[in-house]
């Protein structure tokens, strides 16, 4: 688990993952930092366990070529650019962007902004990431609005940079979407010092965890949570099942 990733999240996956594990007879080791390819090399030559369980994908994750040199059952929570030879299981993060989007068109929002991860998130091209925005831009597209994407380092001071960067460009923006759960109260923070209220000024999507949606400081519109925990459960199902499947499967979202 990298250290720029929100931790309750990769919790909350790493506890399915755990819990459809133990129905199954399997122990789980969690193995954090940000190793990379070192700790698969020593998970496959150390015998430390019977299958892998990977997070944090990226397009072009590196620890790909060695997961397919060796026979050791492996799951990937996240969809690389190549699939083939490797089980994926994840949301459908191109569906979310593009729902977001049309829940902000939906009520006239022509102009919106995109609150995403960390910088170094975006860098090294994290799949959820990239496939939320590939949706949301391509189906802000064909419904005429325009999108601004704005990382977000942390902090109050670089939100207020943020947003003063954001109605620089685009002064009419009343349309927010928030892929980064550390941001939700910052970004809340400093529309209300601006004057903006929510949701009668602007409108916030937030593509978090029900609960960080529900318990906000203003209650906001998100996808389900339910997935996240399924994605999980469903990567410990594949490989303890002994299914041999290699494909790529996916849970949509919704927006009420």
């Amino acid at each position: 688990m990298r250290t720029d990733m929100y931790v309750p999240v990769m919790m909350e996956i790493a506890t399915a993952v755990a819990t459809t594990a133990r129905t199954h007879g399997y122990d789980i080791l969690l193995l954090t930092g940000e190793e990379g390819p070192d700790a698969v090399r020593r998970v496959t030559g150390s015998g430390l366990a019977d299958a892998m369980i990977l997070m944090d994908v990226e397009l072009d994750d590196d620890r790909l070529p060695l997961l397919r040199a060796t026979e050791q059952p492996a799951v990937l929570i996240g969809l690389p650019t190549d699939t083939g030879g490797v089980t994926c299981v994840d949301l459908d993060w191109s569906a979310t962007g593009a729902l977001c989007v049309e829940h902000l068109a939906k009520f006239g929002h022509r102009d919106v902004a995109v609150i995403g991860e960390a910088p170094a998130v975006h860098e090294r091209h994290t799949g959820f990431t990239e496939r939320t925005l590939v949706g949301l831009r391509s189906r802000a597209r064909e419904l005429g609005l325009r999108v601004l994407h704005h990382p977000w380092e942390g902090g109050y001071d670089a939100m207020a940079v943020t947003l003063s960067r954001i109605f620089d460009e685009r002064p009419c923006t009343t349309g927010f979407v928030v892929q980064n759960e550390s941001a939700v109260e910052p970004l809340l923070a400093v529309l209300r010092q601006q004057g903006r209220a929510v949701p009668e000024d602007v409108s916030v999507v937030a593509v978090c965890p029900e609960q960080v949606a529900v318990q906000a400081s203003v209650r906001l519109t998100s996808p389900p949570s339910l997935p996240r925990r399924w994605a999980g459960a469903r990567s410990s199902s594949c490989w303890a099942d002994s299914t041999g499947a290699r494909a790529a499967t996916w849970c949509s979202s919704h927006l009420n």
